[in-house]
């Protein structure tokens, strides 16, 4: 219980980043203050729902873009999170091309170093 809670943790917190990273670099991207933590929860359960499905309809339907999956699921997960209520707004082709690559990038590197680091931490503990 402990770890799936950690687990939780870890994704709000590296979806919230690479959100407010993507804000940052993006002039057509937009957080609301308001709506940022309605924007990190619908993306995130967006995210780990998707992931799954996508990576099963890829490797089923199209074993060639399995690897793609997670950059699919970040776009579905991110045009999740820009319905109205969702928090985020996206506005362009590009912006919508480079805020999928952004966030994808940012939570795959999380994904990636975080654990090491954790790993590091509680070896020093």
């Amino acid at each position: 219980m402990k770890q799936l809670l950690i687990q939780i943790g870890f994704q709000l917190g590296s979806s919230a980043v690479a959100l407010i990273l993507a804000a940052m670099l993006l002039s057509r991207f937009s957080l609301g203050i308001g709506g940022f933590i309605t924007a990190v929860v619908m993306f995130t359960i967006a995210q780990s729902v998707l992931v799954g499905l996508v990576a099963k309809l890829a490797t089923k339907h199209l074993p060639a873009m399995a690897g793609a999956a997670s950059l699919v699921s970040t776009w579905l997960a991110l045009i999740i999170a820009n319905l109205p209520f969702g928090g985020i707004r996206i506005y362009g082709f590009w912006t919508w091309i480079w805020a999928t690559l952004i966030v994808w990038g940012v939570t795959a590197l999380c994904a990636v170093l975080v654990p090491k680091y954790l790993a590091k931490a509680s070896k020093a503990a």
